[in-house]
């Protein structure tokens, strides 16, 4: 009975947080977001750790950090496919103050990001969880927390986040949101431990200015890059290699970035 009730408190606050737009995507890619994990774990308390370690298992976080793409293809969780967990889609060229508000009135279109992980947030921090839902409510917020600072999580409504652009990548047929999910990552040639250690290598002395900033401050950068990303689209000459140069310290600030803000929140927590 202690079980059911939990899942079905669970499961409330899941369709609370409802929205009508939809789409199924990925963020990131497998090697981003176990850079993502990495890069949080190397900076989590002993304490965090611990707590993380004693609910996912040592490292866990690392090796379930695509959990939650991964059961897109069972009917566990359907409803974060159909309901948009993983994506904050907005319009293009959108004031400041509007993009902000996101951050407390939760837009009606676009996904259900933001609002999920202030949930998630909440219920992770909770004392009254059982131990599976715990796990999975961990790897969720994890993992969605990597996906708010991609770029093509924050993308244009209208072009199904970046999915509807078209691109030649290498010759090859692809497309906006497939790049900045895992083609620029792959074209670096890291293992994901080699990545994320270079990442925080490079970014190092940026921790203490990424730690101050608020959840506005670091929504508005994601979002003015992605407004970039868009411009910087529409006059590219389709050079695989100047795509590259142009953009890949971009994403590995935003992958830092996603990191630390990870490990600052489950210090906080545990």
């Amino acid at each position: 009975m202690k079980h059911l009730f939990y899942r079905i408190q669970f499961l409330l606050i899941l369709i609370a947080c409802a929205c009508t737009y939809s789409l199924p995507a990925f963020a990131w890619g497998q090697e981003g977001h176990r850079i993502i994990a990495k890069i949080a774990y190397d900076n989590l308390t002993k304490r965090a750790r611990k707590q993380v370690d004693n609910i996912l298992g040592e490292r866990g976080m690392i090796y379930w950090a695509n959990w939650a793409d991964e059961i897109k293809s069972d009917n566990i969780y359907p409803q974060s496919i159909s309901d948009g967990w993983h994506y904050q889609d907005f319009q293009g060229g959108l004031s400041d103050s509007i993009v902000a508000d996101a951050l407390v009135h939760y837009p009606k279109e676009g996904g259900m990001l933001l609002c999920m992980l202030d949930s998630l947030e909440l219920e992770v921090a909770g004392d009254r969880v059982m131990r599976t839902n715990a796990e999975h409510l961990l790897r969720f917020f994890i993992h969605l927390n990597g996906d708010r600072y991609c770029p093509m999580h924050m993308a244009h409504m209208d072009d199904k986040g970046g999915n509807a652009v078209k691109m030649k990548w290498f010759g090859r047929d692809t497309n906006l949101h497939a790049v900045w999910d895992s083609k620029l990552i792959e074209s670096q040639g890291y293992s994901y431990t080699e990545y994320a250690q270079m990442i925080q290598d490079i970014y190092h002395a940026q921790k203490r200015e990424i730690e101050k900033m608020t959840d506005e401050e670091l929504l508005l950068e994601t979002y003015h890059l992605t407004e970039s990303i868009y411009r910087y689209q529409e006059s590219w000459d389709g050079n695989t290699y100047h795509y590259i140069y142009t953009w890949h310290e971009f994403m590995e600030r935003q992958l830092y970035i996603a990191g630390i803000r990870l490990a600052q929140l489950l210090n906080s927590i545990y």
